[in-house]
């Protein structure tokens, strides 16, 4: 009886060049051959690589707005046996990318995912940046202005951040997220915009945020930004825990909807203190 599993096609991850057609490795261009249909974030633009490599696999769009039903559809192709290989317009899928969709789906359904690793501008960025690459986050995107509550709680998250960040921006929105990183981080804090990687006019600015504000957006950005140094993180923690007592420390987790439990640990944790510590402390002054 055979394997009803040796019908199952695989999903190929395929980084593509994010400027400079000589960073396509060998291994992508064969595993966009091989495969049965490409999935593309723009078959527009990805028409262009595919021509360029002699690639005549078929495509289907893959996209934000397409990519929950879309994925199901892939999903049910991959099931009969299919190869597909999914790519983004540049870089890496899966990376602030609907393709994660796809994959978790894949791993969902048993189908086995694979990924043929090259260029990324989170990497290339960070690389380029001269900043510490010892802890690095990627935020992606920001929500946009419009949605408040969104834009202001990643912001917020981002004003004690000890390590590297990465953030994507689009030319007509970097002043006004420039502007709003020099409020909450502070305008001493070094960043640097890289664009055009990889291209003929690559251009890597290493600046301030104070000073970033006043740039000419020109294209698409990688923002490399410094984080909080530790040390002021720490006295900046010790000084509020000198001034803020336990129980109102504990109210600042439970107005974050933490329940008792959680804002005893992150107390804890803050102060250095095993967690029982400070629920013997809440018990013996009636905190319940």
């Amino acid at each position: 009886m055979s394997d009803s599993r040796e019908l199952t096609g695989k999903l190929s991850i395929v980084a593509t060049p994010i400027g400079n057609l000589g960073d396509m490795s060998p291994r992508a261009v064969e595993a966009l051959k091989n495969a049965d249909i490409i999935a593309a974030e723009d078959t527009r633009n990805s028409i262009k690589l595919l021509n360029h490599f002699d690639i005549k696999v078929p495509m289907e769009s893959y996209h934000e707005f397409n990519k929950y039903d879309k994925a199901d559809e892939l999903v049910a192709k991959l099931s009969d046996g299919k190869n597909i290989a999914i790519i983004t317009d540049a870089g890496t899928p899966c990376i602030s990318d609907p393709g994660e969709i796809l994959v978790d789906k894949c791993h969902e359904a048993g189908i086995p995912v694979t990924s043929v690793p090259g260029p990324s501008a989170v990497i290339t960025a960070l690389t380029l940046s001269g900043l510490s690459t010892r802890r690095f986050i990627f935020e992606g995107f920001l929500p946009a202005r419009k949605q408040k509550k969104e834009r202001e709680k990643v912001l917020s998250s981002l004003i004690n951040q000890t390590a590297t960040m990465v953030l994507y921006e689009a030319p007509h929105h970097l002043t006004d997220t420039l502007k709003d990183l020099a409020a909450i981080l502070g305008e001493d804090r070094r960043i640097v915009l890289c664009r055009e990687m990889t291209k003929l006019h690559e251009e890597v600015v290493r600046t301030t945020l104070g000073e970033a504000v006043f740039m000419e957006p020109r294209g698409e950005y990688v923002l490399v930004i410094e984080g909080k140094d530790e040390t002021q993180v720490k006295e900046e923690k010790e000084a509020l825990m000198s001034e803020m007592t336990i129980e109102e420390h504990m109210d600042m987790y439970l107005k974050k909807g933490m329940d008792n439990k959680s804002a005893m640990k992150a107390v804890a944790r803050d102060r250095g203190l095993q967690k029982r510590d400070i629920y013997n402390y809440l018990n013996n002054t009636g905190e319940k």
